[in-house]
């Protein structure tokens, strides 16, 4: 059995077999959508959970949704969000703040929308309490603390269909149907399914946004002015400064083995009762945040403009400007990284955020107006209780990404073809943030890869976009992992997106067990009869 940290074996002394129709693996709000449409349908469902508290980052820090235009946001997605404006109606839910303090401001749409009674922003705990009342009511059966066992024995495939995978405990889950629906898509690199990690050339297909982007600076996520990345200012005999890669960024538009950058989303409490302060953390060197020292010296002063409100005086806080909570460049082995590596580079992700907090908060470096105004905040004591207040979940924004039955492009999710077979709808922006930090040719530091250009309109995401390639595998589908180009995916990959596709999933999984088909061959008709009868949205 492999051991690694954080990983505690279930309390099983003899490893067991359990049989659902459908087996879903991951504990993401698209794992849990998934399994309550299964039940819905009739079907018994088993969820595999590698983690302990459900949801993913919809109950681990992002609470101020990405929702794009809200109107194509339907089924258990649109519930989700109606259970949490009923939530937020009581009184008693306004603890640190009254209701009518917190204001009504959403991205891209008011956080509390009365007339289609849903709630867009919102706190962790009571996100994740959602998911635990899904479960509740639709007397789910969940599997917490339960690891996919990624080596050779850890799935039996016959021909190309799973009969079962088996988890580092030794439990083995038997099913007619699996969905994969974690950030990481192990689930579906363990069943033979083609993928992708990074970037691809824009000449693979077709694309603009996808390769390299150097020199292209769309949300302001760029230095500004002209730093120097040595320790020793414009002295490059002096070395270069920590969070610097001394690797040229490549030729625009190529393709690479990078991905956008992760980082914790921070929720903080400026509420004094409610507040628990930054103290140094293990292994804190303020010499890795100096370029963050030179970038306020030259007069930037937006430390603070992504820290988007959430109820009673809390926030989502999130990576804004040339050096914050992004991590950037420390991730690009994460999805294809063994249990124990993952452990290390989520803990890295951990101390250097802590570390950043810490600076701001003490070093003498920084502004005093920033200083003042930095020490008002802390991480708040009813959150992630069992954690000091820190988020359990890591923001994986890209990790691998199937190559299916139909891929989606640039094209698509900017709104300019019409897509086969929708199974749902995006509509935010294809974003993605930084992907490297390098020396210019010009001797000062840039950063490289973050894009954020705004679809013409909604569009539809294609069914075989879920779907593995029929000689691959015929009885999963994936509804995180989809398949997508890096920069499709960067608008693709938006929380309701994957409840949606969670759900729909789901949908397709009885259908075809129902049918006696595989889900490539499940008609279209059936599915999307049955998904509109859902209120799922399909198109515009």
């Amino acid at each position: 059995m492999i051991i690694f940290p954080g990983y505690t074996p279930s309390k099983t002394t003899t490893a067991k077999t359990y049989k659902a129709d459908v087996i879903i693996y991951g504990g993401t709000s698209s794992a849990i959508t998934a399994a309550v449409q299964v039940k819905k349908m009739g079907k018994s469902v088993i969820v595999v959970s590698p983690d302990t508290h459900l949801g993913g980052l919809s109950s681990g820090g992002l609470g101020f949704t990405d929702t794009g235009n809200k109107e194509v946001i339907g089924g258990l997605s649109r519930e989700f969000y109606q259970r949490l404006y009923t939530h937020y109606q009581k009184p008693e839910t306004w603890k640190w703040q009254k209701k009518e303090e917190f204001g009504n401001k959403g991205q891209g749409t008011p956080a509390i929308d009365g007339t289609n009674r849903t709630m867009w922003i919102f706190e962790p705990h009571t996100a994740e309490q959602v998911f635990e009342d899904f479960v509740k009511e639709y007397q789910l059966t969940i599997y917490r603390n339960e690891w996919l066992d990624r080596s050779k024995k850890g799935i039996n495939k016959q021909g190309t269909n799973i009969r079962s995978f088996r988890t580092l405990s030794g439990n083995i889950y038997e099913g007619q149907m699996f969905i994969d629906a974690t950030y990481e898509g192990d689930l579906m690199a363990a069943a033979g399914v083609s993928y992708h990690v990074g970037r691809e050339a824009n000449s693979v297909y077709g694309e603009k946004w996808n390769g390299v982007q150097t020199e292209v600076f769309q949300h302001g996520h760029h230095f500004k002015s002209k730093i120097s990345p040595y320790k020793i200012p414009n002295d490059p005999k002096s070395g270069l400064l920590p969070e610097i890669s001394a690797a040229p960024p490549g030729e625009y538009g190529m393709g690479d083995n990078k991905i956008q950058a992760y980082c914790f989303r921070m929720c903080l409490s400026n509420s004094p009762d409610n507040r628990i302060p930054f103290t140094k953390p293990q292994g804190y060197d303020p010499a890795r945040y100096e370029l963050l020292a030179r970038v306020f010296a030259s007069g930037w002063r937006e430390t603070f403009d992504k820290y988007d409100p959430i109820p009673n005086r809390k926030t989502d806080t999130n990576n804004h400007g040339p050096f914050s909570t992004d991590y950037i460049g420390k991730n690009y082995d994460y999805p294809e990284a063994s249990y124990e590596r993952r452990k290390q580079i989520i803990k890295d992700h951990e101390l250097y955020q802590k570390g950043l907090m810490y600076f701001l908060q003490n070093d003498p470096s920084i502004p005093a107006d920033v200083h003042e105004k930095m020490q008002q905040w802390g991480l708040p004591k009813d959150e992630f209780k069992d954690n000091g207040g820190w988020p359990h979940q890591l923001y994986i924004r890209e990790a691998r990404r199937m190559v299916g039955e139909f891929v989606m492009k640039e094209a698509d999710a900017l709104g300019k073809t019409k897509v086969p077979n929708s199974v749902g709808m995006g509509s935010y922006s294809l974003d993605s943030h930084n992907i490297q930090r390098y020396v210019k040719q010009d001797g000062y530091v840039q950063n490289e890869g973050d894009i954020g250009v705004h679809p013409d309109k909604p569009y539809s995401i294609a069914y075989g976009s879920i779907l593995p390639k029929a000689n691959e595998c015929t009885n999963l589908l994936v509804s995180v992992c989809v398949s997508s180009s890096h920069i499709a995916y960067g608008s693709i990959r938006m929380e309701p997106v994957f409840m949606i596709l969670g759900q729909s999933a789901a949908t397709a999984a009885v259908l075809a067990i129902n049918n006696k088909v595989t889900p490539q061959a499940l008609p279209y008709t059936t599915l999307q009869a049955e998904l509109l009868k859902d209120k799922q949205r399909l198109e515009f």
